[in-house]
C-alpha cells in the first residue's frame, strides 16, 4: 500500500478547543503507535482460541472467523493493490445487513480507509447530501440497491468506480476480482486517531452531520458498554434489525461480537415481527438487538412461540416506555436492558443490567464515561429536577465540517441534547430531547410520560406526544395515536383516552388533543421523527 496518506477528514476536524475531553480508561490503546480496530479485534479473536468458531451467520452458510480473515485479507488486497486506495480515502457502503456488507466493511476499515454506510432506504437526493459531504472515491454496493446511488452519482460524480456485491452470496464483483489475491496476514498500520468510520445522522433536522470515528473511539467503546453491561459470551448467536449503517447495528451487530468472539446471524430479507421471533428459533438465538416498537410488535409472537436460547434484549434507538418493558417482560419473561447512545459517541453511554433495572429509569452511566445533569449555565442541578445531559468517555463527537460542533460540544462536554432526571442512587430518567420538552400553563410535561400512560390502554398501539402552539397556555400537549384492531377513533375513544391519561398521571399533562393516524413517521432505523408531526 502507497505511503500516500488522504488527509480530507483530518483537515475538517473541529479545531482543537472545539474538540470534546476523553476518558480513554486502562487499556493504553491511546498510546500505541499503530492502532488498526479491525487487526485488534481479529488477534483478541485468536489469542483467545476462537479462530475456528462461527462468526457471520445467514440460512445459506456459515462463516468463521478463520474464514472471515482470509476473505477481509483478500478484499483488503483488492481495494489497496488493484484500485490503488491510500489510506484517508473515503468508501461508500450501500447495503443491507449481510454477511458480503460486514465483510466490505471490515476490509474497508482494514486497510486504512474510511467507511462510510448509508442506510439501504436513502434515496438519490439523501446519497447526493452523503457523497458531496464525504467525497468519496469508490462505492461498494449491493446490486439491489443500485439504482439510487447511480443517480446520486450523476449529481455528485466524485465516484471513480462503482462495485457491486450480492448480499445473499459471496460471489459479487468484488469478490470476484479480490479471490486472485492470497491471503495473509497484512493490515494497514493505522495509528490510533486515524479515522476509521463516517456516520451520517439520519438528518432529521437539516443537512445529515458526519460524525467521525478513530479507531481508538471504536476499541474504546468496547472498553465501555459491552464489558460491563452486555457481557456477551463466544458462545452467544446474536441478531437484530438496527442497519449496520447505524452506529447501534455496527456496534451490536459486528464489532461487540468479534469483541466477545460470538457469532451474528443475518436474515436473507429484512425482519418482520413475526418472521423474526421464528428466525430466532431456527438460530438459537441468544442476544436481540431492536427498537421498543418492533419489541412491541413482537411480544404476542414471542409469547405464543417462547424463544429459550434467548437470554438477553437489548433496546435503544427511541425511549422505552415502561409499558413496552412490562409487555415484553410477561410475553418472553426477560427483563430488557435499556440504554442511551447517539451516531456522535458510536454507542450506549447510559444503561443497566437487567439485575439492576429501576422502573422508569433508562440506567446509570456507563462504567469508562462520566455524566452529568446541569442547567442552562452548566451548573449540575439538584437530584429529581430536570435537566440536559452532558457526557464524557472514551469517544465524543467530531462533527466533520461542521459549524453544529459547537452546540454538540461545550467545555470538552458532549451535549447529546437530552434532558434528564437524576435520583441520589445515579439512576437516570430520560424526560425528552431538550427541544421536545412541553411547557404548557407553567408546567414541564414530558412527552415519554404521556406515551407511556397511553399505551397502558389497551386501545393503543402506538403513539407520540408533542407540544402544540396554544395562545392560551404557550402550549398543550397533543398526542397521535395508532389503534389496535377492534378500535374506532372518535370522540368517545378520545374522552377514554384523556381520563385513563389523568387517572396514571397529574391532570395538566393528559393531552388535549388526540389525532388517529395508521402509522407514526419514523427514521430507518425506527426513531420517531417528531419534527414531523409538528409540522402537521
Amino acid at each position: 500500500m502507497s505511503n500516500q496518506i488522504d488527509q480530507f477528514v483530518h483537515a475538517l476536524l473541529p479545531p482543537p478547543e472545539s474538540m470534546p475531553d476523553y476518558f480513554w480508561g486502562e487499556h493504553g490503546f491511546e498510546e500505541q503507535e499503530t492502532l488498526n480496530v479491525v487487526s485488534a479485534l481479529f488477534e483478541r479473536v485468536k489469542k483467545n482460541g476462537f479462530m475456528d468458531r462461527p462468526f457471520l451467520r445467514s440460512s445459506k452458510r456459515v462463516v468463521t472467523y478463520a474464514q472471515a480473515f482470509d476473505l477481509v485479507s483478500q478484499l483488503s488486497s483488492f481495494l489497496t493493490e488493484e484500485l490503488q486506495l491510500v489510506s484517508g480515502n473515503r468508501v461508500l457502503l450501500r447495503g443491507g445487513n449481510s454477511i458480503s456488507m460486514a465483510l466490505h466493511w471490515l476490509a474497508v476499515v482494514n486497510c486504512g480507509l474510511v467507511a462510510v454506510s448509508t442506510m439501504p432506504l436513502l434515496r438519490a437526493k439523501e446519497l447526493g447530501e452523503v457523497i458531496q459531504k464525504s467525497r468519496p472515491t469508490v462505492a461498494l454496493c449491493d446490486q439491489s440497491l443500485m439504482q439510487e446511488l447511480k443517480a446520486a452519482h450523476d449529481f455528485v460524480p466524485c465516484v471513480s468506480e462503482i462495485i457491486g456485491f450480492d448480499s445473499n452470496h459471496l460471489e459479487g464483483e468484488a469478490f470476484i476480482r479480490a479471490s486472485k489475491f492470497a491471503t495473509n496476514t497484512w493490515f494497514c498500520k493505522t495509528r490510533p486517531k486515524d479515522i476509521a468510520l463516517l456516520a451520517f445522522t439520519s438528518g432529521t433536522t437539516g443537512l445529515p452531520k458526519a460524525a467521525a470515528h478513530t479507531h481508538l473511539d471504536i476499541l474504546g467503546s468496547c472498553e465501555a458498554w459491552p464489558k460491563h453491561i452486555l457481557k456477551a459470551a463466544h458462545t452467544d448467536i446474536i441478531m437484530g434489525s438496527p442497519p449496520l449503517a447505524f452506529t447501534f447495528g455496527l456496534g451490536g451487530l459486528l464489532i461487540f461480537p468479534m469483541y466477545s468472539g460470538s457469532s451474528v446471524f443475518f436474515p436473507d430479507a429484512p425482519y418482520k415481527p413475526e418472521t423474526m421471533v421464528q428466525l430466532m428459533h431456527e438460530a438459537k438465538c441468544t442476544i436481540c438487538y431492536t427498537a421498543p416498537t418492533f419489541y412491541r410488535q413482537m411480544a404476542p409472537f414471542i409469547q405464543r412461540n417462547p424463544v429459550p436460547s434467548l437470554r438477553i434484549s437489548v433496546s435503544a434507538g427511541e425511549a422505552l416506555a415502561d409499558a413496552t418493558r412490562q409487555l415484553w417482560k410477561q410475553a418472553s419473561h426477560l427483563e430488557m436492558i435499556d440504554g442511551i447512545g447517539s451516531t456522535e459517541l458510536f454507542h450506549i453511554f447510559v444503561s443497566s443490567p437487567p439485575q439492576s433495572v429501576r422502573a422508569g429509569a433508562i440506567g446509570k452511566v456507563v462504567p469508562g464515561y462520566i455524566a452529568q445533569v446541569v442547567d442552562s449555565q452548566g451548573i449540575e442541578v439538584p437530584n429529581g429536577e430536570v435537566g440536559r445531559l452532558r457526557v464524557k468517555g472514551p469517544t465524543g463527537c467530531k462533527y466533520m465540517g461542521d459549524p453544529r460542533q459547537a452546540n454538540y460540544v461545550q467545555g470538552g462536554w458532549n451535549f447529546p441534547g437530552d434532558l434528564f432526571k437524576q435520583d441520589i442512587d445515579g439512576y437516570l430518567y430520560y424526560q425528552s430531547r431538550d427541544d421536545d420538552m412541553i411547557i404548557t400553563a407553567g408546567y414541564n410535561v414530558g412527552a415519554p410520560e404521556v406515551e407511556d400512560a397511553l399505551l397502558k390502554h389497551p386501545a393503543v398501539q402506538e403513539c407520540a406526544v408533542i407540544g402544540q402552539k396554544d395562545e392560551e397556555r404557550g402550549m398543550l400537549v397533543k398526542a397521535f395515536c395508532v389503534l389496535r384492531d377492534g378500535y374506532s377513533p372518535g370522540l368517545e375513544l378520545t374522552k377514554i383516552l384523556q381520563d385513563h391519561v389523568k387517572n396514571l398521571l397529574a391532570p395538566y399533562k393528559y393531552p388535549r388533543e388526540i389525532s388517529y393516524v395508521d402509522k407514526l413517521p419514523r427514521t430507518e432505523t425506527g426513531k420517531l421523527q417528531r419534527f414531523k408531526l409538528k409540522e402537521i
